[in-house]
């Protein structure tokens, strides 16, 4: 399991609508198989486990990202989103999609589509070629989300500003949180963030930080970028955190840590309930 069995109740109420952007339904496998070419194989991590983990948080609103696990195969996400409008989802597509099935895609839920670019993922698809499939996701709203190691940024950044569609950027762009604020890649970010069409997920400090629960290393970044591109910013749990080194994270204290990311109550509405009803079209 990767995921925390009984993670506590969080001492920071969410405001209503509270969205979680980016988490992963995994299987179970029996129902939905694994993708045969998958670089890791996790436990499962089903749907009715992530309604009731947002439920315990207080959490009204998901957007479910695909994983790599399930390949192109993205019925278990379709699962998950089937008869509830508070849940939207992020696809993995091939270059080759048809119109017609990502508007079948769109029909179902889904408002973007992902790209990996993290080498233990496997190679990436040219970025340039991802920028001309964009246009065919202009004519359906949807928009790009960007997963990347921390040193690509820099050469990606030209490319990602011609984007016709916005770029959402997961997980803070992978920065490490022990090289410090003023490192290249946190640079490059807020540097990239100057442009409009270009947003970022603060989710993943877990991941960034060095020092470990409850990630005082990591939180000075997502709390920057809160700072400055408030309209731009989104957050997620990351459930069931698939490919974490470390202790496992407790969701409740996640949810936690924003008082310390995004500290006011404006803050908060813009990043967890406003920022995502504007991105992704809630009703």
């Amino acid at each position: 399991m990767s995921f925390h069995p009984s993670p506590r109740k969080p001492r920071l109420e969410l405001p209503r609508g509270a969205c979680d952007t980016h988490f992963h339904v995994f299987g179970p496998q029996a129902l939905f198989p694994f993708a045969a070419e998958r670089r890791f194989t996790p436990g499962d991590a089903p749907k009715d486990k992530l309604y009731a983990l947002h439920a315990h948080l207080g959490i009204e609103r998901g957007v479910v990202v695909q994983s790599a696990v399930h390949g192109y195969d993205n019925t278990a996400a379709a699962d998950l989103m089937k008869g509830r409008k508070e849940y939207l989802g992020i696809a993995l597509v091939r270059l080759t999609e048809e119109m017609k099935a990502l508007r079948t895609l769109h029909s179902q839920g889904f408002r973007g589509a992902r790209f990996q670019y993290m080498r233990h993922l496997g190679p990436p698809v040219p970025i340039e070629d991802v920028l001309r499939f964009a246009a065919r996701l202009a004519e359906i709203g949807w928009h790009l989300q960007i997963h990347l190691e921390a040193d690509l940024l820099e050469g990606m950044s030209a490319s990602l500003r011609r984007s016709p569609v916005p770029v959402v950027i997961d997980h803070m762009a992978r920065i490490d949180a022990s090289r410090g604020l003023h490192q290249k890649p946190f640079v490059h970010l807020r540097e990239i963030l100057e442009d409009r069409n270009i947003w970022v997920k603060v989710s993943g400090v877990e991941r960034a930080s060095r020092a470990g629960p409850p990630y005082a290393d990591a939180v000075p970044f997502a709390r920057k970028l809160v700072e400055d591109f408030g309209e731009r910013v989104l957050w997620g749990t990351d459930w069931p955190h698939p490919n974490h080194h470390g202790p496992i994270p407790d969701d409740g204290e996640l949810v936690d840590v924003l008082a310390q990311i995004a500290p006011t109550e404006a803050q908060r509405r813009r990043l967890l309930v406003d920022n995502p009803a504007r991105l992704y079209g809630f009703s």
